[in-house]
């Protein structure tokens, strides 16, 4: 019975997708009934406890930093039960109701459990609670990337006179339940309904589709609907200032894309070729697209590079760029990384850590696909070469690890996950291995999965054992280089040529006529000794950005000959060629140092404004230039360690200060502060430059005594250094 069943199940399912893939017009919708379909079918058969639907309401407060939510759960029992738990950390709960009555109920800090209906059937849970998450929720003070200061104060203030503010969640793992009674557990998948009440003036984005926006008592209710399940740790929010635009993919889905008004001239670069991905991931595939829409929105001080919530994408707004800085850095491979999790870590969910393999090198490897369709196949076979080499590395210092460790590094889910899921669309072929990726996605929607389900499928699909494959590239600790190389030569002939062709057998003359430009990259790297004095200039004229920058890094020593043509480059069309020439110009040339900061005054660069802030260094140092503004040039460097500016800006602020030894009261204050920051690196980094700062007898006192100005709770990793202050 059950063989025939499952059978029965398959052929729907193929039946199914060979409509769906006939008729692109139809494919959200019957994609999405059937998917559902099969999860209702063998989704749930063992579960006693289903919750299938939340629906709650939060009102955040960004004076305490506090959190109101009311929630409704409905849950179905299948089987007698004892207790239901719910994860809630340091949660308070006003009033707790099941089916419409007054519960006890028990709150360890951790979860939530009240004891289980007799009655089999559905049931609803009712929640009314407050949190101060510690993590998870964050309240953030911003600035606009494309603002200059007011030197007189530092910010760039709104019109009410308050600098502007964001809140913005990151849930990731296992987090969410800090400020939304939920589930851990990532196989526990529920349609979330989330409804903002906020500030008018301020925008709102959650999971799923806006379905209403209303007035009540003097808040906007921004009210969001889910129609399919999802993990918890998807769920999300942001609210700030924001202004949006809307493109419509090939299929129709609706795609949005947030940006702060003031970043108004700045969203092309920024969101550039984002249909494109769309449509070919949805191609490539060949699943559509799950959800109802898809946003996208730049927050300030993010944690991470961007996060894949379910149609809401939050990314770092240090990719908010201009047009010059999309040489040096732009969102593209983060855009369909996160892109990507959509189907794979989002609508197929992987069952524990065991599994990350199924998110992020599926969305790493996607991503890569989605780039070699917009810059082509050398660029792809010399991304995967760089990524090849690194792992190389990693595993001859023994640091290679297992794609099934799930305390493995980054590095080994992303790049080596994505080199997992290139070798077996190689080894299977690709029209299998697209037969498979489909197989496994509609099999596993809306649901959990582990790796041997994804081989299982890409087995039945090839008709071949993947036991070698999983010892291989799955179990292994090591990184096959050999291998891969091969591979990598048989693929591409600049990188066949860059094994095969060492510095003795390559004449530089010829380098830059016919190359492309990795595999000039790669040979500038290799042989960097041999590029030195008029060997170099051909590339500081190169037509490419990448390779003037390359040009200008490896330049060592500058003479008559380059230093027309390096000045030249003050004003390149990379901010990263600037700030490199500028200093290289200033350093090597000191009676000239007034007309090149005469050139760069009004360059600020890329979003972490490394052009500006190496220029006010220069100009504060430099003997006898514009004296009068040199307070003002101080202010503005000192300013830039405020909160008010992305954490990147802040760094460099820090570091620039420190390294002229001018650090004053205020910038030591916000590096207190910082050490307390919710970014890891940041905190991390300002944690030790106080500790360097504090071996100093003079600057330790000086510090003590600022101490006395902050609250206990920006004084935590001060006291573990200097003790009772």
């Amino acid at each position: 019975m059950e063989m025939v069943y499952q059978n029965t199940i398959g052929q729907l399912k193929w039946y199914i997708w060979g409509s769906l893939y006939n008729h692109s017009t139809m494919r959200p919708v019957i994609l999405l009934s059937f998917l559902l379909f099969h999860k209702l079918i063998l989704g749930q058969a063992d579960i006693a406890v289903d919750f299938t639907k939340i629906n709650v309401e939060i009102k955040p407060f960004f004076d305490t930093k506090e959190v109101r939510g009311k929630g409704t759960y409905d849950f179905t029992l299948s089987a007698p039960k004892d207790s239901i738990f719910l994860d809630a950390v340091n949660i308070t709960f006003l009033d707790v109701t099941l089916n419409g009555r007054k519960i006890k109920y028990t709150n360890s800090d951790q979860k939530l459990g009240f004891k289980a209906p007799t009655k089999m059937g559905r049931h609803q849970l009712f929640l009314n609670y407050m949190a101060k998450p510690k993590q998870t929720v964050y309240f953030v003070t911003t600035t606009p990337y494309g603002s200059h200061l007011n030197v007189q104060d530092g910010l760039e203030r709104k019109s009410d006179g308050q600098a502007p503010k964001q809140i913005w969640t990151q849930g990731q793992g296992k987090y969410t339940s800090h400020w939304l009674p939920s589930f851990d557990d990532m196989t526990e998948k529920v349609e979330f309904d989330v409804t903002l009440k906020i500030d008018k003036g301020l925008e709102a984005i959650s999971n799923g589709q806006l379905r209403e926006k209303t007035l009540q008592d003097g808040l906007v209710e921004w009210k969001f609907d889910m129609l399919s399940p999802m993990s918890s740790y998807l769920v999300a929010f942001v609210i700030g200032d924001f202004d949006k635009k809307v493109l419509t993919s090939k299929s129709g889905v609706p795609i949005m894309l947030y940006y702060n008004p003031k970043d108004s001239a700045r969203v092309e670069p920024t969101y550039r070729y984002t249909k494109a991905i769309f449509d070919f991931l949805e191609e490539e595939i060949g699943v559509a697209y799950p959800w109802q829409n898809y946003k996208q929105v730049p927050v300030h001080d993010f944690l991470y590079a961007g996060m894949e919530n379910t149609t809401a994408t939050v990314f770092s707004d240090s990719f908010v760029i201009d047009s010059t800085a999309f040489v040096d850095l732009n969102y593209v491979n983060v855009n369909a990384h996160e892109m990507a999790h959509q189907w794979f870590g989002n609508l197929v969910t992987e069952k524990n850590g065991e599994h990350h393999w199924l998110h992020e090198g599926f969305a790493t490897y996607y991503a890569y696909l989605a780039e070699k369709a917009l810059f082509g196949e050398d660029h792809f076979y010399w991304k995967l070469h760089r990524t090849a080499v690194l792992l190389r590395d990693r595993s001859n210092r023994g640091e290679g690890e297992a794609l099934t460790d799930p305390k493995a590094n980054s590095t080994t889910f992303y790049e080596k996950g994505a080199w997992a899921l290139t070798m077996l669309r190689d080894e299977v072929g690709e029209k299998t291995f697209k037969t498979g990726i489909r197989a496994f996605l509609m099999h596993y929607a809306y649901s959990n999965a582990t790796i041997d389900d994804f081989l299982t499928e890409m087995e039945v699909a090839s008709g071949r054992d993947l036991a070698q494959f999983k010892e291989t590239w799955l179990s292994s600790t090591t990184f096959p280089w050999e291998k891969v190389k091969t591979w990598l030569m048989q693929k591409n002939s600049s990188i066949h040529s860059f094994h095969t062709q060492g510095p003795e057998k390559l004449d530089l003359r010829d380098l830059g006529k016919n190359s492309s430009v990795p595999y000039i990259l790669a040979v500038m790297e290799r042989d960097r000794e041999r590029f030195t004095g008029p060997a170099l200039l051909s590339f500081l004229k190169s037509g490419d950005p990448m390779v003037r920058q390359k040009a200008v890094q490896l330049l060592d020593s500058i003479t008559d000959t380059t230093k027309s043509t390096l000045e030249t480059l003050l004003v390149d069309e990379s901010y990263v060629t600037n700030e490199m020439t500028l200093y290289k110009l200033w350093a090597n040339y000191p009676a000239e140092r007034n007309s090149f900061l005469d050139r760069t005054h009004d360059i600020m660069g890329l979003p972490n404004k490394n052009v500006r802030l190496l220029w006010l260094t220069l100009a504060m140092i430099t003997p006898g230039y514009n004296t009068e503004s040199k307070s003002a040039y101080f202010n503005e460097l000192s300013q830039y360690t405020s909160p008010v500016y992305n954490a990147d800006v802040r760094m460099g602020a820090f570091q620039y200060l420190n390294e002229i030894k001018a650090l004053n009261d205020s910038a030591l204050l916000n590096l207190i502060r910082a050490t307390t920051h919710h970014s890891w690196q940041f905190r991390n980094f300002a944690r030790r430059l106080l500790t360097q700062l504090l071996q100093n007898e003079k600057e330790r006192n000086k510090i003590k005594m600022l101490s006395k100005e902050l609250e206990d709770n920006e004084l935590s990793f001060l006291k573990t250094k200097i003790g009772a202050l």
